[in-house]
């Protein structure tokens, strides 16, 4: 960690360089993260050409992005989990299942908003 007092551009250097560290250690470390970043380079690219409107493009992009996102956080709680023991605890097991019911409920969301944007659109032309 750097300087705690660290103020304006420094502090925001600081941030910065440890969000890349996160991104890098959970890429290292997480195979369902390093799936879903692969994943992205086909669907972001996807989502901004499909999208016929800057909101369909939106949607479809932002509701990718939250997969990742809640991986990130998942990731970070098992990883918290680890740090605590390597017992087997009820609440241990609790808590990584939630992390994974939150990164499906980010799939389910993905999956559903690109349906709804792009379902009419092959209905109408077939």
């Amino acid at each position: 960690m750097g300087n705690q007092n660290a103020t304006g551009i420094k502090r925001l250097n600081n941030a910065f360089g440890y969000s890349m560290q996160g991104f890098q250690a959970c890429f290292k470390h997480e195979e369902a993260f390093r799936q879903e970043i692969y994943a992205s380079l086909l669907l972001i690219p996807l989502a901004l050409y499909l999208g016929n409107t800057g909101i369909e493009r939106a949607l479809l992009l932002g509701s990718w992005l939250v997969v990742p996102l809640v991986e990130l956080l998942n990731s970070a709680i098992e990883n918290a989990i680890d740090r605590i023991g390597p017992e087997l605890h009820q609440l241990s097991g609790r808590a990584k299942d939630i992390g994974s019911a939150a990164v499906f409920l980010a799939l389910l969301l993905c999956a559903c908003v690109w349906l709804l944007v792009l379902l009419p659109r092959l209905s109408a032309s077939g």
